[in-house]
């Protein structure tokens, strides 16, 4: 049987980057990186529907180690998708892939200190052994998002599709849209599909916050003309940083403020007229997440009256289009439902402990990457009101730091212990629905350190970066 120091599962932006962090501070560890899909990218390559893009500047959504050098901020799939080949290329990572290699079940043995991972390759069970697990395969279902039951959808006699299984066979030029939803997708695919179809509707059961920002990053771009890349990279990476914290925490800690710059910025936008009723959501700033939208483009499309909002729920689907609760038909022969997507812990990956089975509800995490009675197992998991990659690239660093220790010292497992004394709390203190539908099946957060998630990147960065390894909540064997 095959054995690594390290598996990493999941070849996207957080599988890339852990790679790199692992060949860099531990060279000598052996790794390879399953991934279940045919190519590298994870999210950047599994979703194809038009106008995909970031929904964070790529100066922190990008490598800590590779600076992003594409004029635009607020970069499309492709531009990311290109971004991460290059990354794989230049460090030679992509030596280290294995595609088409779902991981199945991962069983810990206390006799040996190692896992026994057991894969599905192009259809064979093939197993493997590792030392440490380092699980960066997202926190969704690649296979299908979230579709509601709508009632009478197998009456419309048009097409209907989710975006993540978006296919370049899918025609709605001059064809009458609805897109159903108002979150990220939704507001990014709504004025790419009104520059040919012939009606867009935005249809939302209720508002987000939404806000537009530059497509390019001005004081980034002026700041490569004149310094070295990584220097540029690193000060517009910063600029960005503190700017997303300190908005966000002013948005936590003035609610009412911030609801009205919302509408303010919204009526600088669309005109004096504008009714805000569809702008104007029910929950306080940052209870989900803010939707960023590049140079006012959905803005612009509302404005010329190609994309339409309704605010209202859906009765039922008719032969020609949705029947709205509020009485209004709308005809369509295009169905987008950008309804969300599907949570899914550890990538679908079963867990065992010498044969005993583990439940993630039953775990609490600890530093936001370990798992309470779990050996050696991480798992990289982004921010809520940040670029993913921040969190990834300061858990990445955290677990290099991890096995150096335990080399140094001689050390073949480390557990978590959780404290009887430490309360629980929801892992994701957000109300949006993909969250929601899944939270009694996730792990659980502390109510103090170091079981706690702050959401805070500098203070993280000095705990993950700078903090002792060597923590009383941490058993080393």
């Amino acid at each position: 049987m095959e054995e690594f120091d390290v598996l990493i599962v999941g070849a996207g932006i957080s599988g890339i980057g852990a790679a790199y962090h692992l060949q860099t501070n531990c060279p000598a560890k052996s790794y390879a990186i399953l991934e279940a899909r045919p190519a590298l990218g994870g999210t950047w390559d599994l979703f194809r529907y038009p106008g995909i893009r970031s929904d964070s500047d790529m100066y922190t959504l990008g490598f800590s180690f590779r600076p992003w050098t594409n004029p635009k901020a607020i970069a499309d799939g492709p531009a990311i998708l290109d971004y991460l080949h290059e990354t794989v290329r230049e460090y030679g990572i992509d030596e280290h892939i294995r595609y088409n290699t779902k991981v199945d079940h991962a069983s810990w043995s206390t006799r040996d200190n190692k896992w026994t991972v057991r894969t599905t390759v192009n259809g064979e069970r093939v197993e493997i052994r590792c030392r440490f697990l380092l699980m960066c395969a997202g926190y969704y279902r690649y296979e299908a998002g979230y579709t509601p039951d709508f009632p009478g959808l197998d009456r419309f006699e048009g097409r209907v599709v989710h975006p993540q299984l978006w296919t370049e066979d899918i025609d709605y030029a001059d064809k009458r849209v609805i897109v159903i939803g108002s979150g990220a997708t939704a507001v990014t695919l709504v004025p790419e599909l009104a520059k040919k179809a012939a009606q867009v509707t935005m249809l939302q059961r209720s508002p987000t916050y939404i806000a537009s920002a530059p497509a390019k990053d001005r004081v980034a771009n002026w700041l490569r003309r004149r310094f070295p890349a990584m220097t540029a990279y690193r000060a517009a990476r910063w600029k960005n940083i503190l700017f997303a914290m300190a908005t966000y925490n002013y948005a936590r800690r003035f609610p009412e403020r911030t609801k009205r710059w919302f509408r303010k910025h919204t009526r600088e936008l669309l005109g004096e007229d504008v009714d805000l009723t569809h702008f104007t959501p029910s929950y306080e700033p940052w209870d989900q997440r803010v939707c960023l939208v590049p140079d006012a483009d959905l803005f612009d499309a509302i404005k010329s009256e190609s994309v339409r909002v309704v605010t209202d729920h859906v009765e039922a689907f008719t032969e020609t289009g949705i029947q709205l609760r509020g009485g209004e038909h709308l005809d369509a022969e295009l169905v987008v439902t950008a309804t969300g997507l599907q949570l899914q812990f550890l990538g679908g990956m079963e867990l065992d402990l010498d044969g005993e089975p583990l439940r993630p509800a039953d775990m609490m995490m600890y530093r936001g990457m370990m798992f309470s009675g779990v050996p050696n197992l991480a798992m990289c998991i982004g921010y809520t009101n940040a670029s993913w990659t921040l969190k990834v690239d300061l858990t990445c660093e955290y677990v290099c730091r991890l096995l150096n220790h335990m080399d140094r010292h001689g050390h073949a497992a480390c557990v978590p212990r959780r404290d009887p004394g430490v309360g629980e709390q929801p892992l994701i203190d957000f109300n949006s629905g993909y969250v929601l539908r899944a939270i009694e099946h996730l792990p659980k957060q502390g109510t103090k350190r170091p079981w706690k998630l702050y959401q805070n990147y500098v203070l993280d960065m000095l705990t993950l970066r700078h903090g002792r390894v060597a923590d009383p909540a941490i058993e080393f064997s």
